[in-house]
């Protein structure tokens, strides 16, 4: 029998009110039953909110450093054996994901909560003379907000989850969390993790919906009264939909959508590591990181040389089981559907048709298996340029200057991450600042730092 994840509402697991109470969760290569999960009712939601909305009165007033020691207590958790082990299991059994990835998320989780909750001290306001009436003091206060609705994607389950909900928790508000319907085992992981830390019943309650009910509940949920702000990572798409709902009800977001990550390789570039961390930051995961690196902009001086060496790491590198010990060169797992799979290989063949070069790849997929491709000779008016692949691709334009690589690389609709590679300090210094995107990283990847090279096997 598949493991069951039920609904966590008020500190307690309970089963569904719906009918049908479950949906069976696959794993994207096997297609196989890897678990049921309650699916939430219209009336499981109200619950859900209401329970949060009691909870709120007390949790509000509780003193930061209370909230703090009770991140600083899950930290302590999630590095034993026991969360780690929960964690790549689920991961690997829900979304074929590569026991390493697991294992990146494991390590980063502790760090995570313990740089969270080392920001109670910044929980505070000031004050100042009034400028409108004589001899009086204006206070200002940072104050939780209430009800805050998250909800987090599969891709990584365990930090991403950590991350929509461990601020407004530290903040004093109380959460409604949707899972994933792709990963609710692996999302769960987090309520078992807060309620053996300490946190009262009601702060924190987890949800999942069916796919076919999503869409008018989580509508329902955002305009119920006791909801005060939506905070959303995933898609471009569903962050539309989200916002647009929450518009209804003047409701504030907090959107962390997808990416098209442009990495510029300069000329005087450390052509070995730059490539390292080019095939790092597009295939890791299967490419399925919305701050993966997508676009690669090179100078046409070296563009031979780097695009040689990413397709000699990328040649040793193989999609498929990552479970299976027969196979050393599987290293990527599936994608998480099928149509993900046709929609990647759709756009790789759409930009050979328009001219671009094959570098690496068979422009083929095996039901949600894609192998890794590099594609060459590519413009901005391809459509794999302009959305986001999701898949284990990367694509490369040869350019004559910084101008015209920092002219393509904002040539885009997304502005997430981004990646610069140069070994002069002027040039790192004045041309990052150029790149229109929320974080530039200077000689390493476009998504968290050159230590997860290692971990996710692909150094």
């Amino acid at each position: 029998m598949p493991p069951l994840t039920e609904l966590f509402i008020n500190g307690e697991y309970r089963p569904s009110s719906s009918e049908p109470p479950t949906f069976e969760v696959l794993n994207p290569y096997s297609h196989q039953v890897v678990g049921l999960c309650s699916t939430a009712s219209s009336q499981d939601c109200r619950d859900a909110i209401e329970a949060a909305s009691r909870a709120f009165v007390s949790w509000e007033k509780t003193s930061p450093w209370h909230r703090r020691d009770i991140l600083l207590k899950a930290a302590d958790l999630i590095i034993t054996e026991k969360y780690k082990q929960a964690l790549i299991t689920s991961q690997c059994e829900e979304t074929a994901a590569a026991a390493g990835w697991g294992y990146g998320q494991w390590v980063v989780a502790q760090n995570f909560l313990r740089t969270t909750a080392s920001m109670a001290n910044e929980l505070k306001g000031e004050s100042f003379v009034s400028g409108s009436v004589v001899g009086a003091q204006a206070v200002t206060q940072r104050r939780a907000l209430g009800v805050i609705l998250a909800i987090a994607p599969w891709n990584a389950a365990l930090t991403l989850t950590l991350r929509t909900i461990a601020v407004p928790i530290l903040c004093g508000n109380t959460i409604v969390f949707k899972s994933s319907e792709l990963s609710p085992r692996s999302q769960a992981i987090v309520a078992d993790l807060f309620a053996e830390a300490g946190l009262p019943p009601g702060v924190l309650n987890i949800i999942s919906i069916s796919r076919e009910t999503a869409p008018h509940l989580t509508a329902e949920i955002i305009a119920h009264p006791m909801i005060r702000k939506i905070a959303f990572t995933g898609s471009e798409r569903v962050g539309r939909i989200l916002a647009m709902e929450a518009a209804k009800s003047l409701k504030p977001c907090v959107l962390e959508l997808g990416g098209k990550a442009p990495v510029i390789v300069l000329s005087d570039a450390n052509i070995n590591e730059a490539a390292r961390s080019i095939v790092f930051g597009a295939m890791a995961h299967s490419g399925q990181v919305c701050m993966s690196s997508e676009r690669v902009i090179v100078h046409q001086d070296v563009a031979d040389e780097l695009l040689g060496e990413v397709k000699r790491l990328c040649e040793g590198i193989k999609a498929g089981d990552p479970s299976s010990s027969s196979d050393r060169q599987v290293k990527l797992g599936a994608l998480f559907s099928e149509a993900s799979a046709r929609n990647v290989v759709s756009m790789m063949q759409e930009a050979v048709d328009g001219g671009a070069r094959l570098v690496l790849g068979d422009l083929k997929h095996e039901s949600s298996v894609v192998q890794p491709h590099l594609l060459a000779n590519v413009n901005v008016g391809m459509r794999i340029w302009r959305e986001e692949s999701f898949g284990p691709v990367t694509v490369f334009m040869s350019v004559n200057s910084i101008d015209e690589a920092v002219e393509m690389a904002n040539a885009t609709t997304y502005s997430l991450s981004a990646a610069l590679w140069t070994t002069n300090i002027h040039y790192a210094m004045s041309v990052a600042p150029r790149i229109r995107a929320g974080v530039t990283s200077v000689n390493g990847p476009t998504f968290h730092s050159e230590a997860y090279v290692g971990v996710v096997g692909l150094g």
